[in-house]
């Protein structure tokens, strides 16, 4: 059973700190390029970074700087996020999507985690 489990997030102030975690299980995770999408009240689901099984990353503009994502050999993704905005204010999702030709048609979602920046 394919299972993406986030957790880190929660409410902190403009300029603070978090990191958000993502626990994966039932598949092969050096097969799958490691992903975190943002979806904030109104807006539709954005990208905000991913991760290759090699290490090489990729940001949003929006987050280049302040966040960084990772992850490691049991199973973990994680992105910390810095410096945060109020409008960094949405729920984060984890997301695996298949890079090699055998798995390359699936892709796993997490349920999300609330972030929320406010004073």
């Amino acid at each position: 059973q394919v299972q993406l489990v986030e957790s880190g997030g929660g409410l902190v102030q403009p300029g603070g700190s978090l990191r958000l975690s993502c626990v994966a299980s039932g598949f092969t995770f050096s097969n799958y390029v490691m992903s975190w999408y943002r979806q904030a009240p109104g807006k539709e689901r954005e990208l905000v970074a991913f991760i290759t099984s090699g290490g090489s990353t990729n940001y949003a503009d929006s987050v280049k700087g302040r966040f960084t994502i990772s992850r490691d050999n049991a199973k973990t993704t994680y992105l910390q996020m810095n410096s945060l905005k109020p409008e960094d204010t949405a729920v984060y999702y984890c997301n695996a999507k298949g890079s090699t030709i055998a798995t390359i048609r699936y892709q796993y979602w997490g349920q999300g985690t609330q972030v929320t920046v406010s004073s």
